[in-house]
């Protein structure tokens, strides 16, 4: 490659000056990410900027909804978006502090008013069997906020349990459905790495599944039909924030980096040939190469993104407006390709 070439490589991946400070004028959610992502400072200083999230800004707003027995609007899983559920979803992405108590108090309530026989979340018991979906977004909520309960354990069985013949997730397996979601299998990919970062110690069933999990996504180049090479659905293309339960392309690279990044500070042996395989070949995956591609084209000239719009709903409060810079996006982004970066 040419030098001119890689020079005009490596300024695509870098997050410049300008855009970092205007990131780091943002909400406490957006600046200790921006330190720990994008400045590798240390720990200390963006777990104390992390601690900012609950005393102002978007977390302390939403901490505010709370009642006292732990819900918000009176309910587990509707109304959408404003009950305990998505509610419990965006704060973990905020990155509230695992030792918070409100956070607990609703880890509490989404685990007793949804554990069921099967092992998994089921919030609509007129259903037989637990809702694959809902166990994995459950799944994550719980580990990241570290939320001590051996039942926690049995939601990542679960999910160990449900993984389909075609390597992902599907919340409607049991009516016979042979192909695996997006939806379902990013959940399930989310609340397993959540799992393994809560743990001591990694579990390799789980790591095996994830990668096959993987190799379902990158199957399909992230959006693509398998078969036809076809976009999937265009909603996949956008890039809302929070996503809630969809899937889209960022969500899904977003995950990606997070795997990575803690991937490459584990020691894991693999107990099967195949399961090696995949890993060495999804390290610097050129199957990536079609959403890199596409989250590039959707910078701005400035060097940020904008914020898409997201599913309809209820909601407390507009994070970021929609068509407008988004610092959600941009950090989100920015990490990506650093991390796409790296492994080049």
């Amino acid at each position: 490659m040419r030098i001119g070439n890689m020079q005009e490589k490596e300024n695509e991946l870098l997050v410049a000056p300008k855009i970092v400070d205007w990131l780091l004028e943002g909400d406490p959610a957006i600046r200790w990410q921006v330190m720990r992502d994008l400045l590798d400072v240390d720990e200390e200083t963006f777990e104390k900027e992390r601690g900012k999230i609950a005393e102002n800004g978007w977390g302390a707003r939403f901490l505010t909804y709370q009642q006292q027995d732990g819900l918000w609007a009176g309910g587990i899983y509707s109304p959408k978006w404003i009950s305990t559920t998505y509610t419990m979803v965006t704060l973990r992405r905020l990155g509230l502090p695992a030792v918070n108590p409100q956070a607990q108090k609703g880890c509490q309530q989404l685990l007793e008013r949804g554990f069921y026989l099967d092992g998994g979340i089921n919030y609509a018991r007129s259903h037989t069997q637990s809702e694959v979906c809902i166990t994995g977004i459950i799944l994550a909520v719980l580990a990241f906020f570290r939320y001590p309960d051996p039942r926690v354990n049995d939601l990542a069985d679960h999910l160990l349990e449900r993984q389909m013949a075609d390597w992902g997730w599907n919340c409607q397996d049991y009516k016979g459905h042979t192909h695996s979601s997006f939806h379902t299998t990013i959940s399930a990919l989310e609340g397993l790495l959540e799992y393994q970062k809560s743990r001591d110690q990694v579990r390799i069933d789980i790591e095996s599944a994830r990668l096959r999990g993987h190799e379902f996504l990158l199957q399909h180049r992230l959006f693509r039909s398998d078969k036809s090479g076809e976009i999937v659905n265009e909603r996949m293309l956008r890039m809302p924030f929070p996503p809630r339960w969809f899937y889209d392309f960022l969500r899904a690279l977003d995950y990606f980096q997070d795997y990575y990044v803690w991937r490459s500070k584990q020691a894991i042996k693999y107990v099967d040939e195949e399961t090696d395989q995949l890993e060495a070949k999804h390290h610097n995956d050129e199957r990536f190469s079609d959403a890199i591609a596409l989250l590039k084209k959707k910078r701005k000239s400035d060097g940020r993104w904008n914020m898409m719009r997201g599913p309809s709903g209820k909601v407390y409060f507009e994070m970021e407006q929609a068509g407008k810079p988004s610092r959600w996006n941009t950090l989100r982004a920015s990490r990506v390709l650093k991390w796409w970066g790296g492994v080049q």
